[in-house]
């Protein structure tokens, strides 16, 4: 659940005591006005309409000395967002509230000045959160392949924030920045092993303005290297773009797509030099009915890698289990129902140790707790079975909103 306190009405913003980076100026209560306040620059009030001595500042303050609890209207004309604290310290758990950029002339106001400290960020989790996601993992009995991107033996997972800034978390809690913007162009992402040939798992992106694929080779430490085209165009025509694993049994991983026009399901098999080959129909039609395709590992327990897929209608989970012949076998029900409650799939191996591939899930607005739906961000870990499903699912944790995929 997301842990944000808001106010009941317009928050105001306390200003800080001199050199904190804050400037006062002593404008007559009358002739005040948020339009006063410039670009770049978070400005408050004492007087409750824009009014009275005005402060500004660009910088975050923790504590607002003399100015603590004075302020009782402000604007915010950075690019940032501006978190408004009731505590000192950014302490977020006595009330604050996430105030996006404002235009000239907009202001807030409130009869009752708490604000006790100001931080500035680019998303609004990080007003009570880090950027990223806790994300916790088992160090695996076994190289699973696939999931692992520093070479732990721990599953990783990499998040893209709102503000289109990429993750990597290692499994104990800490992330570090491995994409610093520009993310959100992209409109699909998806990793599974090692396409670049060099040992290391590596990530595929859809640009959604070109259709064009990239490859983001990993180095091994969790980053990422200079990327590198492995598709000129048209992808945009395909759905559900999988990084898959091997299938085809020659130890490349290959990418499977669904295409938008026909349902069809197609495989795209890795190449010797990091590319794609020739894709070959694996799917005469229906993948439409599919909204999600995870490329879950090898669950069912042959060496090749299997698919689960979700049914848009139903919200049933399939297992498609991958055959000696580069296909997908008949499909068996996992999952009867209520899958349609989570907005991310995240299969990235071993998580809880015992060996087999587990699947994670963050939820969405249709997540039921206690009867009542409407609890999006919680994350959901689902052990494997030896039989190819996986355990009833367990809530991990609750601050898993604001984020723009998991992977």
């Amino acid at each position: 659940m997301q842990n944000r306190f808001n106010r009941s009405v317009a928050t105001l913003v306390g200003i800080a005591i001199a050199g904190t980076g804050l400037a006062a100026a002593n404008a007559a209560p009358a002739a005040a006005s948020s339009y006063d306040c410039p670009a770049g620059y978070f400005c408050g009030w004492t007087g409750e309409s824009a009014n009275g001595t005005m402060w500004k500042t660009n910088k975050s303050v923790a504590d607002l000395g003399s100015w603590d609890n004075k302020i009782r209207s402000y604007v915010n004309r950075t690019k940032s967002i501006a978190c408004v604290y009731e505590d000192k310290n950014y302490e977020p758990w006595g009330g604050y509230w996430p105030q996006e950029p404002n235009t000239p002339g907009e202001y807030s106001g409130y009869p009752t000045a708490t604000t006790s400290s100001i931080k500035f960020v680019r998303t609004e989790r990080e007003c009570s959160q880090t950027a990223y996601p806790r994300w916790y993992s088992e160090i695996s009995p076994k190289v699973q392949g696939f999931g692992d991107m520093n070479g732990d033996r721990k599953a990783d997972v990499i998040a893209r924030d709102e503000a289109g800034r990429l993750w990597f978390t290692p499994g104990n809690g800490t992330g570090k920045l491995i994409g610093t913007g520009g993310w959100n162009g992209m409109n699909a992402l998806t990793r599974h092993g090692d396409f670049s040939r060099d040992g290391r798992e590596d990530l595929i992106a859809r640009e959604a303005s070109t259709g064009k694929l990239w490859l983001y080779p990993g180095t091994g430490t969790g980053s990422l290297g200079a990327r590198k085209l492995i598709g000129t165009g048209g992808w945009n025509a395909m759905n559900k773009i999988t990084a898959f694993g091997d299938l085809t049994g020659d130890s490349r991983s290959d990418l499977i797509a669904v295409e938008k026009a026909t349902g069809k399901l197609w495989l795209y098999p890795g190449t010797s030099t990091g590319g794609l080959g020739a894709r070959k129909l694996i799917g005469t039609g229906g993948w439409n009915s599919m909204n999600a395709l995870v490329g879950i590992g090898n669950v069912t327990g042959d060496s090749r890698p299997d698919l689960y897929a979700r049914e848009a209608s139903t919200g049933k989970l399939w297992l498609y289990p991958g055959t000696s012949t580069a296909r997908l076998g008949a499909r068996k029900l996992i999952g009867s129902g209520g899958w349609n409650a989570m907005a991310n799939f995240i299969a990235v191996g071993d998580f809880s140790g015992d060996g087999r591939p587990d699947l994670a899930t963050v939820t969405n607005e249709k997540y039921v707790i206690d009867g009542y739906p409407g609890n999006p961000g919680w994350l959901v870990t689902y052990r494997g079975r030896d039989t190819g499903g996986v355990q009833s699912g367990e809530r991990t944790d609750g601050e898993w909103w604001g984020l723009n995929g998991v992977f």
